[in-house]
């Protein structure tokens, strides 16, 4: 059994600590050295490098690819949590080319949960509309969007794959994008969301629930959109709040900024940030 050396780390996080430093020099797409290699470059054993190799894998550094070895993964996507507009209302996301496929387009009743939050009567025709989105070819999310159909005559699918579903609004059906509350919890893919991701079914991702009104306060958008947990996180800028008032001690607590400043210079939007 391998035991800590008197100097401080143990084998296993200097392994990490190595293959983290190659993961910086090489770069998205780097070749990282056989198991093999490592082990004779870093004098351990092949099980203690296939932990920390394995341990890298699974949070999304690196990947194995079969019968080609193992590479430095794509940065994950950073997505600003509060931002400044409406542009920010899309869930446009720091970091490659975003592109979709529709999957499904249809009009159909509300029902009562999508006719809830579109303030809708349960029959009210909507459009549900399923898209794959991509981010420099590679699948990113599954993103579903619920539209009252009176608002978009002759929409089509053709349309969301050209067009952002904002700049839509605006220009052609005027209607002004102003706020939206959006929701963001863990959930886990069932079969038709893994398979479209690539990904194992059941797979951990993130569960994005947005509801979207225009100037005049009418709901225009319901959205419901599972994204990779490997491939996607959330960043959000703190201000942080000082009470002086006791006894000249500073108490308080951090809150999302109203205006978030971060820029995809910020080394959090850099995407090889360390875990």
């Amino acid at each position: 059994m391998e035991t800590e050396p008197a100097g401080g780390l143990s084998k296993r996080r200097r392994i990490r600590e190595h293959l983290l430093d190659l993961v910086e020099t090489l770069g998205p797409g780097g070749a990282i050295p056989s198991e093999r290699r490592l082990c004779d470059q870093l004098g351990v054993s092949r099980p203690t490098v296939r932990a920390a190799v394995d341990d890298l894998v699974r949070d999304g550094v690196l990947i194995r690819r079969h019968g080609q070895g193992m590479f430095v993964a794509q940065p994950k996507i950073a997505q600003n949590l509060l931002g400044a507009g409406p542009a920010r209302l899309a869930m446009a996301a720091v970091g490659g080319t975003w592109s979709s496929r529709t999957v499904s387009f249809e009009e159909t009743g509300a029902g009562a949960r999508v006719g809830k939050f579109l303030r809708l009567a349960p029959s009210a025709r909507v459009l549900r509309i399923s898209r794959l989105r991509f981010v420099d070819d590679e699948p990113m999310s599954v993103d579903t969007l619920h539209i009252p159909a009176h608002l978009v005559p002759d929409l089509t699918a053709g349309d969301l794959e050209r067009h952002s579903f904002y700049d839509l609004l605006e220009s052609r059906y005027g209607i002004g994008v102003a706020t939206a509350v959006q929701t963001i919890e863990p959930t886990a893919l069932n079969a038709d969301e893994a398979a479209l991701l690539h990904v194992p079914e059941y797979d951990p991702a993130l569960l994005f629930e947005r509801v979207t009104e225009d100037e005049q306060g009418r709901v225009v958008e319901f959205a419901h959109a599972v994204y990779r947990r490997d491939r996607y996180r959330i960043v959000s800028q703190l201000t942080l709040s000082k009470d002086r008032r006791r006894g000249g001690v500073h108490s308080g607590g951090w809150s999302i900024a109203s205006e978030a400043a971060a820029s995809p210079g910020d080394p959090f939007f850099a995407g090889a940030v360390r875990p």
